[in-house]
């Protein structure tokens, strides 16, 4: 057998120092060293990639019914993300490292439940107003409604810019597609702001302020302002 200069044996037979441990098999030659922990066994251990959806939506649909149940069970004062993440079963540093602040939060959760497209128009201006308004009364008066909007006005005056913008998109995108429209039918309808004012508004402000008889009848009464007074005329066909 052949020998090294130290005096010991070399080469592949019996006795012969085999190749290092961690490097085996191989490609044939000029192919590809495979390392050991490579192996079939050891790859099929390996953990895969984390697919989209799974445990990180599992714990956004449970953050978010926490936030509607809660809103709907407290005053806003009261709801924090402490509280929803115990409601929700996930550690408040999930919610803060996902979301920031509870007005972020807050927003998204609007922002999903008004995200319904608004139906479409009747062919008829006060009629589909009627509609938009008990629409909106609806939806501050169903559990947690109002909790959006009041928990969206944020102490931090940059939240609070960003909330009210939201509450303003909601509230006119709705009135856009009912203007558009009653515009194409060749009428000329009232401008947006003149319908946040005489519709939109009060149904906030008495909803916000719990003022009685907040009702459908009320929302109808609102449409029939408007169109009793100076846009009776100015909504007409050409």
């Amino acid at each position: 057998m052949e020998q090294g200069p130290d005096g010991r044996p070399v080469g592949g037979g019996e006795g012969g120092v085999e190749a290092p441990a961690e490097v085996v098999g191989g490609g044939g030659q000029g192919g590809p060293l495979q390392s050991a922990s490579d192996s079939p066994a050891q790859r099929s251990r390996q953990p895969t990639a984390k697919r989209p959806g799974g445990r990180s939506a599992r714990v956004q649909a449970a953050v978010h019914q926490a936030v509607i149940d809660l809103a709907g069970e407290r005053a806003v004062t009261q709801l924090t993300i402490p509280a929803v993440a115990e409601r929700a079963g996930v550690n408040a540093t999930t919610i803060y490292r996902r979301w920031g602040t509870l007005q972020a939060l807050l927003a998204e959760v609007a922002a999903l439940r008004g995200s319904a497209a608004p139906p479409s128009s009747r062919g008829d201006l006060r009629t589909d107003l009627e509609a938009s308004a008990i629409r909106t009364l609806a939806d501050l008066a169903r559990p947690g409604g109002i909790a959006f909007f009041l928990a969206e006005v944020s102490p931090d005056i940059d939240e609070r810019r960003s909330g009210l913008r939201e509450c303003l998109r909601r509230a006119t995108a709705g009135l856009d597609t009912i203007l558009e429209a009653s515009r194409d039918r060749g009428e000329t309808p009232p401008p947006l702001e003149r319908l946040l004012d005489q519709i939109v508004a009060p149904l906030y402000f008495r909803t916000v302020f719990s003022v009685p008889d907040t009702d459908e009848t009320y929302a109808r009464a609102l449409v029939a302002d408007l169109f009793s007074g100076t846009w009776k005329s100015a909504v007409t066909s050409h």
